[in-house]
């Protein structure tokens, strides 16, 4: 179970704490359903997401990289590539922020991913957070590989 709040970014503050940066390439073999095949940095995988806003399934499954990259010629729609950076933001909880790059940027989006849906509907973004777009899904990647 995913359940996460997702979030526009205006501008990034100076002082933030980085704990890994990630590269990271998406493609969507389907959007309805949703079926993802991610680089993350040296790692592929195939994921799978239910319909939903805030709260959706996911599994993920290991690929080799010869997998991906035959997989990745049957990408339906753009192929998304950003840089994903991790923010902590409490002791259970962390940022990740994407910068988006090619025709998606200056696209700046951040989520937050929680334990349950009353830890989620109970949070209050920091400052620096932009408009929750977390009920919009014109801001699901799967959606943003199709515009």
């Amino acid at each position: 179970m995913e359940i996460e709040r997702k979030y526009l970014i205006p501008e990034i503050p100076n002082n933030l704490h980085i704990t890994k940066t990630r590269e990271l390439e998406q493609g969507y073999l389907c959007t309805s359903p949703v079926v993802r095949i991610r680089k993350d940095n040296d790692q592929y995988e195939l994921t799978y997401k239910s319909s939903g806003l805030m709260v959706r399934q996911e599994y993920n499954l290991p690929l080799t990289k010869e997998a991906y990259e035959h997989l990745r010629e049957k990408v339906d729609g753009r192929l998304i590539v950003k840089t994903r950076y991790e923010i902590p933001l409490d002791d259970r909880h962390k940022i990740e922020l994407d910068i988006f790059h090619g025709d998606l940027a200056p696209l700046i989006l951040a989520e937050v991913e929680f334990a349950d849906e009353d830890e989620a509907n109970q949070f209050t973004p920091p400052e620096w957070f932009g408009e929750d777009v977390t009920f919009s899904s014109r801001y699901h990647n799967s959606n943003l590989s199709r515009l």
